[in-house]
């Protein structure tokens, strides 16, 4: 007589609480970078995803490329998230199309390298604008939507830098820094909404558009020292703690600053 395995359909699917299905992902510099790895990552597991860069014509291309990779839904939208006005429409608009907003990721982030005495009032306002300024009003905007659905995941991209010190970098470090303290004041603010608000916070990323600095002996010896972990870190080290942040995993996880800088704050 054949047995069977009382049961074992009404087992949950093993990594279920991972498993971003029917959520949408709304990420900011979506067009390359970060963002568009985070978005490919969210979109392995299940989310719809809607990027928005102010690049306009790879947006076109990354969001076709991963609909047809994943099987899901992948819109785009124009974004200059200097304007609050722009965010504002870009995310009623998104809205609409998609139905709703559960995810949003501010991955759009830019550094002027200067040393602090010659720091322009050009240079500080571009990467306060963009990084600091941009990031709160596109939470703003949609953390009104999750707010009224009672529910939501924010996940900032931050940087080892808003916790430590890095030369060259004065502007950068007070944007990442006030990022930090952003994602705690609303995390304090919306949990009574059920609205998780998180940073993650990389080190130095080896990509193809960093790897000129890493041909440096001196930046690269720099970094070296300082990255506790025998390797480089890559976007694919985020994928999996942008997944963990956006997820059912996350749930009792709010005002947190998760590094993924292999062991750079912990000394």
């Amino acid at each position: 007589m054949m047995s069977t395995i009382e049961g074992k359909n009404d087992k949950p699917r093993r990594g279920a609480e991972f498993d971003l299905d029917g959520r949408v992902a709304m990420i900011t510099g979506g067009a390359g970078g970060i963002g568009l790895e985070l978005a490919k990552g969210l979109a392995r597991y299940g989310a719809d995803v809607i990027l928005c860069d102010i690049r306009e014509e790879p947006l076109a291309a990354a969001a076709h490329t991963i609909a047809a990779d994943w099987g899901v839904r992948a819109a785009h939208r124009r974004l200059d998230i200097t304007k609050k006005a722009e965010i504002e429409a870009v995310v009623a608009s998104a809205a609409a199309e998609l139905g709703h907003i559960d995810i949003l990721v501010n991955s759009a982030g830019i550094n002027i390298p200067q040393i602090a005495e010659e720091v322009s009032e050009e240079a500080w306002d571009k990467v306060l604008d963009i990084n600091l300024k941009g990031s709160f009003f596109c939470c703003q905007a949609v953390g009104r939507l999750m707010i009224a659905q009672k529910s939501g995941k924010i996940i900032n991209v931050s940087s080892q830098a808003g916790t430590v010190g890095l030369i060259r970098r004065s502007a950068y470090c007070a944007s990442k820094g006030g990022m930090d303290q952003m994602t705690r004041v609303l995390a304090v603010e919306w949990a009574k909404h059920n609205v998780n608000v998180n940073s993650l916070a990389p080190t130095f990323l080896l990509t193809p558009l960093t790897q000129k600095m890493f041909e440096e002996k001196e930046f690269k010896d720099y970094v070296d020292a300082n990255i506790l972990l025998p390797r480089l870190a890559t976007t694919d080290d985020l994928v999996g703690a942008a997944v963990f942040l956006a997820s059912r995993a996350s749930d009792m996880v709010t005002g947190a600053v998760l590094h993924v800088d292999g062991g750079w704050t912990a000394h």
